[in-house]
């Protein structure tokens, strides 16, 4: 028998989505690297408080690659509102949790005012 996409259960989608920065840099590199900073046990905190809680399918931790944001890491980005977190540490998880994937009002200590440039402001942009 044959299926259509549109004859299957869609898939329920995350409330929220956090990227955590888990990139790791060479020791001398001056901007340094969330990896260094933390960056596993923040995973870690993330993926066991949510699961503890039972959100695990409602909201997803997932490691990330590099966000750009190297001198303010870990690196936190959470979707669908595109919060920008830095410093962040596993002392700062529960917090996060509470008051803004569950609460949905951002630890404003945390919040870092923009992400990485893009658009006409970024170096590059146009391959000019």
């Amino acid at each position: 028998m044959r299926y259509s996409i549109l004859q299957e259960k869609p898939l329920e989608r995350f409330t929220r989505h956090v990227f955590i920065c888990t990139n790791e840099r060479k020791k001398d590199d001056p901007r340094g690297c969330c990896h260094a900073r933390g960056a596993d046990e923040v995973v870690e905190a993330f993926k066991s408080e949510l699961a503890k809680r039972g959100l695990k399918g409602k909201i997803r931790a997932n490691k990330a690659g590099c966000l750009d944001q190297c001198e303010k890491g870990v690196s936190i980005v959470v979707y669908p509102e595109g919060v920008w977190y830095g410093h962040v540490t596993k002392a700062d998880v529960l917090e996060i949790i509470e008051k803004h994937l569950l609460g949905g009002t951002p630890v404003e200590r945390l919040r870092v005012p923009y992400g990485p440039k893009i658009g006409p402001e970024a170096p590059g942009f146009g391959f000019a």
